[in-house]
């Protein structure tokens, strides 16, 4: 299996890190305003969200699809990625179209089949914004998750839950479930971007560049795919052989 060196692109701060992951969406656009975004949601793509809104991005021909959302969750949930995401993006921007998983779908099985086949239709994801948790989780795969992995419900590992237990009142309230992209349908986006920010990522970077290519740290399922770029600030990139 042919493996890839991510491009990695090192920012003197969050700030800095949000402004250039910028850039390359408002690229992509101005490439192609027709373009289909996947996107994320947690803590780290706020900024970019806030940048993109700041430069009035043009979403009017762009179809987004967002990488998970909570189970079960209602969208009308406060801390529903559904809610996340109109608060950050829709509310300001609107795109020709928007898709997220129904968190409270009655059918699941259905429910992410639909999912994956809207994406086929749109034409595939042309850029995909990613995360990494502690563990090296991207989306909510998991630890252990195969690279062959589709659009499904998974359940939470508890560092996940601890680290997502800061949105919520308190621990006991968050979802232990989600329904997420699979790695194989991320690894199929033309493009790929990862964000990363702070000491607490540091280690999973340091796993996608130099660590094997291993289910049980799913960052590096990233490794197979040729068009990566990792935008980190320097916390994150301290464990980096960089300049």
């Amino acid at each position: 299996m042919a493996t890839h060196t991510p491009n990695l692109i090192v920012t003197e701060d969050y700030a800095a890190m949000s402004r250039i992951a910028c850039d390359i969406v408002m690229g992509q656009l101005a490439q192609r305003p027709d373009s289909v975004l996947g996107l994320a949601t947690g803590g780290t793509p706020v900024g970019l969200y806030a940048q993109l809104c700041d430069r009035h991005a043009d979403l009017s021909r762009t179809a987004v699809f967002n990488l998970d959302e909570y189970y079960p969750l209602s969208r009308q949930h406060p801390q529903s990625f559904y809610q996340f995401m109109k608060q950050h993006v829709y509310d300001s921007l609107k795109p020709l179209s928007w898709d997220i998983p129904d968190g409270e779908a009655d059918d699941i099985i259905r429910e992410c089949a639909r999912y994956e086949t809207a994406i086929r239709e749109s034409g595939g994801l042309d850029l995909q914004v990613l995360g990494v948790g502690r563990n090296g989780h991207i989306g909510f795969n998991e630890p252990g998750t195969s690279f062959a992995s589709r659009t499904r419900l998974v359940s939470l590992k508890q560092e996940t839950v601890e680290d997502n237990a800061r949105f919520f009142e308190n621990a006991s309230l968050v979802p232990l479930q989600a329904v997420t992209m699979g790695i194989a349908t991320i690894l199929e986006a033309k493009s790929i971007m990862l964000l990363a920010s702070g000491s607490a990522k540091a280690e999973a970077l340091r796993q996608l560049f130099y660590g094997r290519v291993s289910t049980e740290v799913p960052v590096t399922a990233l490794r197979l795919h040729p068009n990566v770029h990792v935008i980190a600030d320097r916390q994150a990139a301290a464990l980096l052989s960089v300049k």
